[in-house]
């Protein structure tokens, strides 16, 4: 590496997670940035020439110098995101599943149909999940495709990295009558819609790809699934849909076609490398074998998991089978824009599974022991386990990686966060981050080494 080659650099300490369940703290580190965005070098005070390039970078104005309260900290992944559904959030939770879709999601997705009510609804969404830290989004749009690429087009332009899906959504027995699509119809739709977005101008370097999108099994027709996985292999697309997210989902499948939905989702095409399986609630010993023979992913979404699924997600057992998963927030089945607060919520998910609710049950009966998981791991999924999901090189600060990158400032104004050095570890100060993060603490925000948030100016 040459200093002609580094576009920028950033000076100062950070934390990332290269092994799931330990993280690494360097209190004084140089990152070094490409002309493409990518990560040049990451070097520290043992290395040769450190501090000759700190100066020389300085005199040249390429640097970046954090302060004793600010943190460098890899870009959030948020893997499930109903774009759309954010007008919505924080209505209704205490309603069950149907009556909260019927009531409120529905109708609200409808609109979408108005590309001038889209706008700024999809405008607002993109700078809310951006301004806390979330770098790489993967959403859901409508199955309208003026408005779902307006949510390309607002990802693109506000310089998020973005997986956006027009949803599918066939079954007029499973649907609102005023929600629904045909068939034909909607592959027809779909197809253009990947089309489209591959063809954005400004998205030669893809920071915005298309994904294949049936909102679940009960939703589409067979025809359905098959045309989307025949599209889902002709562009080599990402796909997301909901899984196993309630008992209702799983009897679902199991009546309709006698097998579960990752097994229908196989046999369709749509379970691959890119596949990211929304909840992932109820998988049976096949389903895991299935998805980690495919390469799929799972976003665990603990928050609405707590509020529709029913059940907890085994994320124990998940890890420990090197599934790939990450986090969604599932705006707006739960309600927070921070994959910060999921991480907390993740770990609170395990620890209510772990001991129990059943007051009437002697404590060694109440929970399933051994299932907690823990702050390192949780922050894992959101950072490295995101990036896997993705199949992008995003989430460490390594080499040849995207510099998709927050600043996190402990004495940001109204912060929460309070480091006190005589008494916090480096794993203390990380895990207060962790739980005490609000979007004032993230002062800045790179994705692909492009700057896209600046509190500070």
């Amino acid at each position: 590496m040459t200093l002609n080659q580094v576009q920028f650099a950033v000076l100062g300490q950070l934390f990332h997670t290269p092994v799931k369940g330990d993280f690494q703290y360097l209190p004084k580190a140089l990152v070094c940035i490409d002309s493409q965005g990518n990560i040049l070098s990451v070097t520290t005070a043992g290395d040769g020439q450190f501090e000759t390039n700190i100066q020389q970078l300085d005199q040249a104005g390429k640097l970046t110098r954090l302060t004793d309260s600010q943190y460098l900290m890899p870009g959030m992944v948020d893997l499930h995101v109903h774009a759309p559904q954010w007008p919505q959030a924080g209505k209704g939770l205490d309603l069950p599943l149907y009556d909260w879709l019927q009531d409120y999601t529905f109708p609200l997705e409808a609109k979408f149909a108005d590309n001038n009510f889209a706008t700024p609804m999809y405008q607002a969404a993109v700078s809310t999940l951006l301004a806390n830290g979330t770098t790489s989004a993967v959403y859901f749009a409508t199955i309208h495709n003026q408005a779902s690429l307006t949510l390309a087009k607002t990802c693109l332009a506000l310089g998020q990295r973005g997986f956006v899906g027009k949803i599918n959504m066939d079954d007029a027995s499973q649907c609102p009558d005023y929600y629904v699509e045909k068939t034909a119809q909607g592959l027809a739709d779909t197809e253009q819609f990947i089309q489209d977005v591959l063809a954005l101008p400004g998205n030669e370097q893809r920071l915005v790809s298309p994904v294949v999108t049936p909102r679940f099994v009960p939703s589409c027709t067979r025809e359905m699934l098959e045309g989307l996985g025949q599209l889902t292999a002709k562009y080599s697309c990402h796909v997301q849909t909901h899984c196993s997210e309630s008992d209702w989902a799983r009897d679902y499948s199991l009546e309709h076609y006698g097998k579960s939905d990752v097994a229908i989702y196989q046999e369709m095409g749509l379970l691959t490398r890119r596949t990211i399986l929304a909840h992932s609630i109820f998988l049976s010993d096949e389903d895991c074998r299935a998805i980690k023979q495919a390469g799929a992913s799972i976003a665990h979404c603990p928050l609405s998991n707590m509020y529709f699924a029913n059940a907890a997600m085994k994320t124990r057992e998940i890890l420990d089978q090197d599934l790939h998963a990450g986090l969604g927030t599932d705006i707006s089945g739960a309600p927070v824009p921070s994959v910060f607060h999921t991480c907390l919520d993740a770990v609170n998910h395990s620890r209510v599974r772990e001991d129990g609710t059943n007051t009437q049950l002697a404590a060694s009966q109440r929970g399933e022991s051994g299932s907690r998981i823990s702050f390192l791991e949780a922050y894992w999924m959101a950072t490295v386990g995101g990036g896997l999901a993705i199949d992008t090189k995003v989430g460490l600060f390594t080499p040849g990686y995207a510099f998709d990158a927050l600043i996190i400032d402990t004495c940001a104004p109204d912060s929460d966060i309070f480091i006190i050095d005589q008494l916090d570890t480096p794993r203390d100060k990380l895990e207060k981050i962790i739980t005490l993060n609000r979007r004032s603490n993230v002062r800045k925000v790179w994705i692909q080494g492009k700057q896209v948030v600046n509190k500070d100016c």
